[in-house]
């Protein structure tokens, strides 16, 4: 018989709040059931094990995300619209670096649940990318770019992967410029 008060929702989120403070790597039943007072047991009644407790994590994340992202894309276009979705990707990477970790994991998103928050996080990308006019295999080539250097960028400065004494804010910012001239260019649309 569950614990009253346990749930899915409680359990997912003592995980998330686990990984963020330690790393998704650091994240185990035990250490979830001890920080919810219970035995590792108990938590399969919420999660399938480790591995759906890590695709409930990465659903979260991505819901998380795509909120987010929706919210800082809403009513820009163009370049405006790509530096602030790659301002919150920044933030919530640096708030929550183990959430936002098993949402970098596709085998994380396996399973429906998972599946459709990622590819609503994925949509609201391509939404931007329609600013650019671009589309079919263009527009996955350059979500595939876009994604990769936002996420190169946030791994390096929450890994600490920087060692220069310069700006990073800067820095961020000419990453941003140098996305949105590629993205402009004609060499996206073959």
């Amino acid at each position: 018989m569950p614990r009253a008060g346990l749930d899915r929702d409680t359990v997912v989120a003592a995980a998330a709040a686990l990984a963020d403070a330690e790393g998704l790597e650091a994240v185990t039943l035990a250490k979830v059931a001890a920080q919810l007072g219970v035995k590792s047991p108990s938590l399969y009644v919420h999660v399938d094990g480790l591995a759906g407790l890590r695709r409930q994590i990465a659903a979260r994340g991505a819901r998380e995300i795509t909120a987010q992202m929706q919210a800082a894309v809403a009513g820009r276009a163009g370049r405006d619209a790509l530096a602030a979705l790659a301002g919150m990707w920044r933030d919530y990477a640096r708030a929550h670096p183990g959430t936002y970790a098993s949402t970098q994991d596709v085998a994380n998103l396996e399973g429906p649940e998972a599946s459709v928050a990622a590819t609503a996080a994925l949509d609201v990308i391509y939404a931007v990318l329609r600013g650019y006019a671009l589309d079919d295999d263009a527009a996955t080539h350059a979500a595939r770019i876009v994604r990769s250097a936002l996420h190169g960028f946030v791994s390096l400065e929450v890994g600490n992967g920087f060692g220069f004494d310069l700006d990073l804010d800067e820095s961020f910012a000419f990453l941003v410029a140098v996305l949105d001239r590629g993205l402009q260019s004609d060499e996206l649309r073959g």
